[in-house]
Parts: C-alpha cells; structure tokens; sequence
C-alpha cells in the first residue's frame, strides 16, 4: 500500500459569489440561496477531503486581487487546519485539471482531486482511488450524469483532457476515448452523485 503521505487531494472551488456560483439551484433556491448551498457543500467536501487524513491543498477557480465576503467561512476553515491554497490554471476544465495533477506529481506518487460539488466523494472511495492508481496512470468516479465527481493521477500528459466537451453527458465517454488515444491506463471506481439540480440538493439535505 501507498505511503498516505505519498497521495495529495486537492479541491476545485469557485469563489463564492451570488450569480456566479449554482446557477441551476438558483431556479428553486435564488441566487442568494444557490451561494449559501456553494458554501455549504464546498465546506462538507473540504471535511470529507481532511477526513483521510491525507495532506489536502484547495484551488480557487481564479485569482482575485480581494476574496469575496461570503468565501470568509471557507478561508476560515482553510486557515484553521493549515489547508495550502493555490489558483487553477488553463483554458478550460480539462487543462485545469492536468496543470493541477502535473504539479502535483512532482511532490507526490499520486494526486486526486475533487471538485466542491462532490460530497459523496469519501474517504471510502478516497481509499479505493488510491488502491486504484496502484494499477492504473488514471482512475475517475463516475457521476450518474455523465461526467465524474473525481480524478486521480500517477502520471500525466501534456494534453490529455484536451477536446473535451465539458458540462455535457457526453464528458467520461470522451474523457475515456481521449485517454485511449493518449496511451493512458485508467479504470473507473463505481458511480457517485454530485449536486446540480435541485433533486441532488434534496439529496444533500436528506443526508
């Protein structure tokens, strides 16, 4: 087994900001409602990350010369257990995603990350991930969506999530053939659920 020291995690999260953030939920929640649940699964996700007990770094979506008030409960958290932050990089998801596990790779055998939208993502399926890279360059957990609620990598190349139509049902079936291509071995955990819509919300609430 893996050294635990040896597997970072790292979070994805756009900065909370009413109208930027959940824009789906806003439908039935608001825009003020749709930041407030932002808040609420970015902080579940974070406590389900720092669960492992692995070392854990969280990404903002972008710099910003001043945080957001509402992003206070976050950096809070962040600054109360020592969580590293840092800034996402790239054209799109796909090249955010293979900056972030390239950088990563340089410091440890392996690198998961997460987006904030993910609370079913843990630290069960954390374990099985790590397992999973022991094997394979890629593992992913499926959504039942389409896409996947995480990453994971053991090594990476340059342009391996690019052509990637994200935000669509078509991403892990484009993700999967674009890896092929690469000459990338990867296998997939079994599906978990992410927040989108107001159902999924309903399904957070319900625990």
């Amino acid at each position: 087994m893996i050294e635990s020291n040896q597997t970072l995690l790292i979070q994805f999260a756009k900065w909370p900001q009413a109208g930027r953030v959940k824009t789906r939920l806003a439908v039935a929640l608001g825009d003020e409602g749709a930041l407030q649940a932002h808040l609420r699964l970015t902080l579940a996700v974070l406590g389900q990350l720092q669960a492992t007990g692995l070392p854990v770094a969280f990404w903002w979506d972008r710099p910003l010369a001043l945080p957001p008030a509402a992003a206070e409960p976050v950096l809070a958290a962040l600054a109360a257990t020592d969580v590293p932050q840092g800034y996402q990089q790239g054209a799109d998801l796909g090249e955010r995603m293979t900056r972030a596990l390239t950088d990563g790779l340089a410091r440890y055998q392996q690198v998961i990350i997460v987006g904030s939208d993910c609370p079913s993502v843990d630290p069960g399926y954390i374990a099985q991930a790590q397992r999973a890279l022991m094997d394979h360059d890629l593992v992913m957990g499926p959504s039942e969506d389409g896409g996947f609620v995480m990453i994971g990598a053991r090594t990476t190349k340059a342009h391996m999530l690019a052509g990637i139509q994200w935000g669509t049902p078509g991403v892990l079936a484009q993700t999967r053939e674009r890896l092929n291509t690469q000459q990338l071995s990867f296998t997939l955990l079994e599906p978990r659920w992410d927040v989108d819509e107001p159902e999924d919300w309903e399904r957070f609430l319900a625990g």
